[in-house]
C-alpha cells in the first residue's frame, strides 16, 4: 500500500481485529449477542470506553508517523491549526464535545503527503488530511467544512460505535477477518485478500461510515461554522465541488468521495439549511491571498513531479496572466517560487518571490507567507544569514508572528546553519515546555545542545522526540545512553538534567510496558 490514507486503513483494520478478540474477554464489552440482537442505533452509546478508544489511536497513529508520505510541513500545519482550534472552539461551547472527550483525546492533526483529495476520522481524535484535499478546496470555508464533518465523526463517537459492531459480527466474518489481519501483518501486499469475496466485502462496508452517521456528521460540522467564525455556505460550495467530482470518471483522485458518499438527501439537508438567496453566493465567494497561497504550497509539497512543476514555474510568464483574479496569480507565483525552490533554482524561486512579496504588500497573512517563502528559499540556497535577517525583520513588523511555530521553526534551522544555535535555545525551550508532543520542535532543540557541546540534553530532547511520536522503545534507548553519559562524568554534566533523565526513562518504561502488552 502506497497512499497514507490506505496504510491507515490497514492499519486500522489490524488494531480493530486486536480490539474485537479482546471484547470477547473483556468486561469493558457487552458480551457477543445472538443473530436476534440489532446493532446499535445512531445516539446509542458505544460499548468502547474512551480510554480504550484513545490508545487504538495511539497505536495507529505510531504507525503513521514513520509513514514517508506523513509529513510535518510548519506553514501549511500552522494554517489548519487555525482553522482547526475555532472548530473545537465551538464544540464545547455547543456541548457537542464533552469534556471527558476533551481530555483523553489526542486532536492532533496529520498532513499526508498525498494529491488524492481525501479526510479522515481515526480513533481517539486523530485526523489525517491530504495536502491534495488542502491544494483542491477554494477557500479556507470550505476546507473548514471538511474538518468540521470530520470533527463531528469524532465527537459523535461513530468510530467506536462502528467497532462495537464489528464485534457482533458472526464467528465465521471474524475468523476471516483474524486471518486477513494476520496475512497483512505478514505482507502488506496480502491485504489485498480483504477486498475479495462476500465476508471480506463486509468487512470494508463496516469501515464506511452509515448513511445516518454521514447526515449527522453534515449537520454538527454545519452547526459549528457560524459560532468558529466561518461561512456556513462553505459548506454548500464543498459539496458543489464533490458534485462536480462525482460525475467525472472515477480515477481514484477523490477517495473522500468513497469514503464519503454524496447523496441527493445530504447536499438537499446542506442547501436548505442556508437563507433563501444564498446558495447561489455559496460558489462565488472569492478566495483570500493566504489561503491561495497555502493552497500552491499543498499542491507544491504533493510532489507533482518534475514537469508539472516546470509547468507552474512557466505559468507566470504566460500571456493570460495578468488577467487573471488577484488570488489566483498569487498562487500562480507562489507556486512558481517554490517549485523552482524545489528544483535548485535559487535564481528562478528569487524572482518569483519577489513578484509575490510586490502583489500582497498589503496584505498582512498574505506578507507573512511570502517573507516566510523568501526566508526558505535563501536557507534552501546556502545564505542563512539572509534567512535569519528576513525573519527578524518581518518579526519587527508584527508582535506575534515571531511567536508562531513557522517562524520559530525556520529561524531555529537558520541559526543552526549560520553557526548561530545558541540564539535558538530559549525560544525552542519555551515552545517544548507548553507543546510537549511536538516532536520536530524537540528534534531541532536537540540539534541546538548538540551544536553546542551540551549531549547530555542533546540525548535527552531526542528522547523527548521519539517519545512525542510514541516510539517508545526508541526513547528509552535514548534515555538510557544520557544515563550512561552522566554516569561518566565530567564538566558537561548537568546534575539537574541527569535526575530529569532517570525520572523521564521510568515514566517512558512503563509506557513502553503497556504498549508492549496490547500487542
Amino acid at each position: 500500500m502506497q497512499k497514507f490514507q490506505q496504510k491507515w486503513l490497514v492499519a486500522l483494520v489490524q488494531k480493530a481485529l486486536i480490539a474485537i478478540i479482546f471484547i470477547a474477554n473483556s468486561i469493558l464489552y457487552a458480551p457477543v449477542a445472538s443473530a436476534q440482537t440489532a446493532l446499535p442505533t445512531l445516539g446509542d452509546p458505544s460499548d468502547l470506553t474512551t480510554s480504550a478508544e484513545r490508545r487504538l489511536g495511539d497505536r495507529i497513529i505510531r504507525e503513521l508517523y514513520r509513514d514517508p508520505d506523513y509529513i510535518d510541513d510548519p506553514v501549511i500545519a500552522d494554517y489548519v491549526q487555525g482553522i482547526w482550534r475555532p472548530l473545537m472552539a465551538a464544540a464545547k461551547a455547543r456541548g457537542e464535545l464533552s469534556p471527558e472527550l476533551d481530555e483523553r483525546f489526542a486532536w492532533e492533526i496529520l498532513l499526508g503527503r498525498d494529491r488524492t483529495v481525501n479526510a479522515f476520522a481515526l480513533p481517539g481524535g486523530y485526523l489525517g488530511v491530504h495536502l491534495g484535499l488542502i491544494g483542491v478546496v477554494t477557500t479556507r470555508d470550505e476546507l473548514a467544512s471538511v474538518l468540521a464533518h470530520e470533527l463531528s465523526h469524532v465527537t459523535q463517537r461513530h468510530i467506536s460505535r462502528l467497532i462495537t459492531q464489528q464485534s457482533k459480527q458472526t464467528p465465521l466474518l471474524l475468523g476471516a477477518m483474524i486471518l486477513g489481519a494476520l496475512a497483512a501483518s505478514k505482507n502488506p501486499g496480502a491485504t489485498q485478500a480483504l477486498v475479495v469475496g462476500g465476508q471480506a466485502l463486509a468487512m470494508q462496508n463496516q469501515l464506511n461510515f452509515s448513511r445516518d452517521m454521514e447526515r449527522e456528521a453534515d449537520r454538527i460540522g454545519y452547526g459549528l461554522m457560524a459560532p468558529a467564525g466561518f461561512a456556513p455556505q462553505g459548506f454548500v460550495s464543498m459539496f458543489d465541488k464533490l458534485q462536480q467530482a462525482n460525475r467525472l470518471n472515477d480515477n481514484g483522485s477523490w477517495p473522500y468521495l468513497r469514503s464519503h458518499p454524496l447523496t441527493t438527501e445530504r447536499m438537499a439537508d446542506m442547501h436548505s439549511r442556508l437563507p433563501p438567496g444564498e446558495a447561489a453566493a455559496a460558489a462565488t465567494v472569492p478566495s483570500t491571498l493566504e489561503h491561495a497561497m497555502v493552497a500552491a504550497r499543498a499542491r507544491v509539497l504533493a510532489n507533482p513531479g518534475v514537469d508539472t512543476l516546470r509547468q507552474w514555474i512557466a505559468e507566470p510568464q504566460g500571456s493570460g496572466f495578468a488577467a487573471l483574479p488577484a488570488s489566483r496569480r498569487v498562487g500562480v507565483l507562489y507556486a512558481a517560487a517554490l517549485g523552482s525552490n524545489q528544483l535548485r533554482d535559487a535564481a528562478g524561486a528569487r524572482t518569483a518571490a519577489k513578484k509575490l512579496e510586490d502583489l500582497v504588500r498589503n496584505d498582512a497573512a498574505a506578507h507573512r507567507l511570502a517573507k516566510l517563502l523568501a526566508a526558505e528559499i535563501e536557507l534552501a540556497s546556502g545564505d542563512a544569514a539572509a534567512a535569519v535577517n528576513a525573519l527578524t525583520a518581518d518579526a519587527s513588523n508584527t508582535t506575534t508572528s515571531s511567536n508562531r511555530r513557522p517562524e520559530l521553526v525556520l529561524r531555529t534551522q537558520a541559526l543552526l546553519r549560520a553557526g548561530r544555535a545558541a540564539e535558538g535555545t530559549s525560544a525552542l525551550q519555551t515552545w517544548v515546555a507548553t507543546h510537549p508532543r511536538d516532536a520536530t520542535a524537540w528534534q531541532l532543540l536537540a540539534s541546538t545542545w548538540q551544536a553546542q557541546g551540551q549531549a547530555l540534553r542533546a540525548v535527552r530532547a531526542e528522547a523527548e522526540a521519539h517519545a512525542a511520536r510514541y516510539d517508545y522503545a526508541a526513547a528509552v534507548d535514548r534515555f538510557k545512553a544520557g544515563q550512561d553519559l552522566a554516569r561518566r562524568g565530567g564538566p558537561q554534566v548537568d546534575h539537574i538534567e541527569a535526575s530529569i533523565i532517570d525520572t523521564r526513562l521510568r515514566a517512558v518504561e512503563s509506557l513502553l510496558r503497556e504498549q508492549a502488552a496490547e500487542r
